[in-house]
């Protein structure tokens, strides 16, 4: 391990400045040396003095550098330093030739005087008292920013955290901070509550405070909406919330009922059980539970049959379509008011393909969207209409506080009629109602899913609450198609839903079981088989056909080890190839990776023509691509998502992970030529049926499962399904007075 060390001088020039992240590249002078210095140092200047602590290390092609980890700053003193911090265009209005005469003027007083008595700056040729004053409100924002990020640093808190707080607070940021530190656990800014917590205790902030108590409410309800909850029982979140803040229960339920009362909580009575939410999930489903009763109202059944023209269509098409496919096709003509749910070569897509077809016969105006870009390109290449994704067919304008805008809202209707919506399992309730204030009342509206998927990643669970509500007509296609049913990886999902244990004996040409009982023996196969087997015997890539999948990121057989182990001997270090190193990967070019949370703000560039490039921002949660450069010293990387090029700085990779190996939540929405998935150890809440079942369905032609029968199998009988507490289902019920839903199977 490198030996830490401290190294002080004075910043003699800046490299490079990432205006986000913080992260930044200068020479400092040290020793009468200069030391080329990389990290999260802020906003430095020429001329300032630091005390940076970190590591010598070796970069294979600009040699020697220092990696701070932690940076101690302070003003120049001596006027040599004040000319050249001042000369290097810190504050708005002086330049080179300025900052020589004010320095001659006042030397080592200088920064004191345009602090603390501007009016003597008209001691000054060329300094008029306006100008004094300018200069020197300027100089006070800048050290404002500067001392917001000393601050910050005495934490070991980022710098590209106080680059978030300037923004969101200006000048005011370590004022609000000091006092409340617990303000940095807010949405956009994310700082863990138990970072803020002893950044509390040194303030002698006490453990029952309004704030802490407040922050730790908000940080119990937002850390359970990431594991899908839009909403908690009140006596659950209240154990939860008194053991996480050790505080007593009236003293939690004083200021959650204050929160309650000013409306940044709500409580919803669910079956006389009182549920707490937070204002944006309560918004989410009251609006998706209002909104598609007002639809349900006016979806007009007009009592015609259009059997005879459905017949038109399968004579056209030569296409024989069964009963309920029938079925599902003259309500979407008659009502446009449906669900279309079903598993794998139950012929969803034949029936969607008919309903689009005969829709835009209608001359009716037809969008069709997906949740991710995976899914999207797939229901085009499917259907051979145009998808686009919820995003991007919305169209993002921005974000405040991590919560989304969009172009298109209750205020700019998508000129629409007819909103087909494929892989709704995957979307989650505040998606969904960001959709639904884009569409008028009018437009007909079709929901394709599979309800024994996994559930959305973020909060929610809105396909099996629309579905359990009744609220829509709901027609689930169960006929396995002749064709379908000569893969083994349609008859055995079917199998998997049903409960039944599968052939694990069978050598069919697309469904293959190994066993493997011990760690090593089944990450040398998984290994083999990427690199070697499946390329020789179907001309697989592992970068862009195969995809290995795990329930779990932990333990030998989980993502995290399985990517260390694939990285290795895919794309091995080498001397041409830049790395750039994070506390959990290292990243290098040609390196297949994963985002892993939604970020609207990241700008891409496509490549349409030689003449056009669209330029676009977001790279979503799941979105998978190929690192095409890297650069170790401005610690940057560009990635290529499928045609979408994006540049990533140091404060994106928090949001990015190696995907040789994925969780089989984070494949959702795609589907790979080839999938091996690993079925050993870890623990027993982790192995349940719909996520086997999730994962076989993620597989097009060939399905690989590796590791143990007695845990497949448990896998198998283990029904239990993902328990998320929500109350969409509940508020449809009761805005709609529903007792029976219309299902049809």
């Amino acid at each position: 391990m490198d030996k830490v060390t401290k190294i002080s001088g004075e910043v003699d020039s800046v490299v490079f400045r990432g205006e986000d992240s913080g992260f930044m590249v200068i020479m400092l002078k040290t020793n009468g040396e200069l030391v080329t210095v990389v990290g999260e140092l802020g906003n430095v200047e020429e001329g300032e003095e630091l005390t940076c602590t970190g590591q010598f290390v070796r970069h294979q092609k600009f040699g020697e550098q220092f990696r701070c980890d932690m940076c101690e700053r302070a003003l120049p003193t001596s006027p040599s330093a004040i000319k050249r911090y001042l000369a290097g265009g810190v504050v708005k209005g002086v330049g080179a030739v300025l900052a020589k005469r004010i320095v001659d003027a006042f030397g080592e007083e200088t920064l004191d005087v345009i602090e603390n008595a501007p009016e003597r700056l008209c001691e000054v040729e060329g300094i008029t008292r306006r100008k004094a004053d300018k200069i020197s409100e300027e100089f006070k924002k800048t050290f404002a920013v500067r001392s917001l990020m000393i601050y910050l640093s005495t934490f070991k808190i980022p710098a590209s955290v106080g680059i978030k707080c300037w923004k969101r607070w200006g000048e005011s940021a370590e004022q609000l901070i000091r006092s409340n530190p617990y303000l940095l656990c807010v949405n956009g800014i994310y700082l863990p509550f138990v970072r803020a917590d002893e950044m509390a205790k040194n303030l002698d902030i006490s453990d029952d405070s309004e704030e802490r108590i407040k922050a730790g409410i908000n940080w119990v309800l937002r850390e359970n909406a990431l594991a899908g909850h839009t909403c908690l029982p009140l006596d659950r979140f209240t154990d939860i919330a008194c053991r996480f803040l050790k505080t007593d229960k009236e003293r939690l339920l004083d200021i959650l009922y204050q929160q309650i009362d000013e409306e940044y909580i709500f409580l919803y009575k669910k079956k006389q059980r009182p549920f707490v939410m937070l204002r944006e999930y309560y918004k989410a489903e009251e609006y998706i539970a209002r909104r598609l009763s007002v639809m349900r109202e006016v979806s007009f059944d007009n009592r015609i049959d259009f059997s005879k023209v459905i017949d038109i269509a399968e004579e056209q098409n030569g296409i024989r379509y069964e009963e309920l496919q029938r079925k599902a096709i003259n309500l979407a003509l008659s009502q446009g008011f449906l669900v279309l749910t079903g598993g794998p070569g139950t012929g969803k897509t034949t029936t969607l393909n008919a309903i689009i077809s005969l829709y835009q016969q209608q001359g009716l105006n037809v969008m069709i969207a997906a949740p991710t870009g995976r899914a999207a390109k797939r229901l085009t290449d499917i259907t051979g209409f145009e998808a686009k994704t919820i995003h991007r067919l919305l169209e993002v304008n921005g974000s405040d506080d991590d919560l989304l805008h969009f172009m298109h809202d209750e205020n700019n209707l998508l000129d629409c009629e007819v909103m087909i919506l494929d892989e709704m399992s995957m979307v989650d309730s505040c998606l969904f109602e960001a959709l639904l204030r884009a569409v008028s009342v009018t437009c007909k509206l079709v929901l394709v899913g599979d309800s024994d998927q996994l559930p959305s990643v973020g909060a929610g669970n809105v396909l099996k609450d629309i579905i359990d509500s009744g609220v829509m007509p709901v027609i689930t296609l169960k006929e396995i198609f002749r064709q379908a049913q000569e893969s083994e990886i349609v008859t055995n999902a079917h199998k998997i839903v049903r409960g039944e244990h599968i052939d694990l004996t069978s050598r069919g040409k697309d469904f293959f079981f190994m066993q493997r009982l011990e760690y090593p023996q089944l990450q040398s196969l998984v290994v083999d088989l990427c690199k070697t087997r499946l390329p020789q015997a179907y001309g697989y890539s592992p970068m862009e056909d195969i995809q290995v999948l795990s329930p779990t990121r932990k333990g030998p057989s989980g993502t995290v080890e399985l990517n260390r182990i694939l990285q290795e001997q895919l794309n091995p270090p080498d001397k041409n190839k830049s790395e750039i190193k994070t506390p959990l990967f290292t990243y290098r070019t040609g390196d297949k990776v994963m985002q892993t949370r939604n970020d609207y703000d990241i700008v891409w560039k496509r490549k349409l023509s030689d003449e056009k490039t669209e330029i676009g921002s977001g790279i979503f949660n799941g979105d998978i691509g190929i690192i095409i450069s890297a650069n170790k010293i401005l610690r940057s990387a560009t990635i290529d998502f499928e045609g979408r090029i994006a540049i990533y700085n140091a404060d994106m990779f928090d949001n990015l992970e190696l995907a040789y190996a994925v969780t089989v939540h984070k494949s959702q929405g795609s589907e790979f030529d080839a999938v091996i998935l690993t079925v050993f150890g870890g623990f027993d809440k982790l192995y349940y049926r719909n996520l086997l079942y999730t994962a076989v369905t993620r597989a097009k032609k060939l399905m690989i499962i590796i590791g143990s029968k007695k845990r497949l199998e448990f896998m198998i009988d283990n029904n239990r399904r993902n328990l998320r507490y929500t109350c969409l289902k509940n508020m449809l019920e009761e805005m709609n007075g529903l007792e029976e839903q219309q299902v049809f199977e």
